[in-house]
């Protein structure tokens, strides 16, 4: 088995950081959808704006918002306004992962989806 990049969410804008909720990033479930992030789910955050990288799990959050939410000991890391890449991973067989094509989702600075593509092999 081979862990691959299933899709990525670039350059969200994030919206709010709550250190005192439990943990998470909350994700408006459009964005969830388009990158066919489940709730609970494993995700990596790169953050463009300062470098930090860090993983969680997604959460949703209110439909339509463009809301990404840093919460918990994260929102140490993540400020409000970084730009950061949410990527998703899943584990496939030798075959499929050289058939993969991972689902980019590109937003505006509302989080509001602009583009689904696939990843060029």
């Amino acid at each position: 088995m081979r862990t691959m990049l299933k899709s990525k969410i670039h350059r969200a804008r994030v919206t709010d950081a709550n250190i005192q909720y439990e943990g998470s990033i909350t994700l408006d479930p459009i964005l969830m959808e388009a990158a066919d992030i489940l709730p609970f789910e494993l995700v990596h955050v790169l953050d463009i704006t300062n470098g930090a990288r860090l993983e969680t799990y997604a959460i949703e959050g209110q439909r339509g918002s463009g809301d990404v939410v840093i919460n918990g000991a994260a929102a140490r890391l993540v400020q409000r306004d970084d730009l950061v890449i949410i990527l998703a991973y899943q584990a496939v067989g030798e075959e499929e992962a050289r058939r993969l094509k991972p689902k980019l989702v590109y937003v505006d600075a509302d989080n509001r989806v602009r583009q689904v593509a696939a990843a060029a092999a």
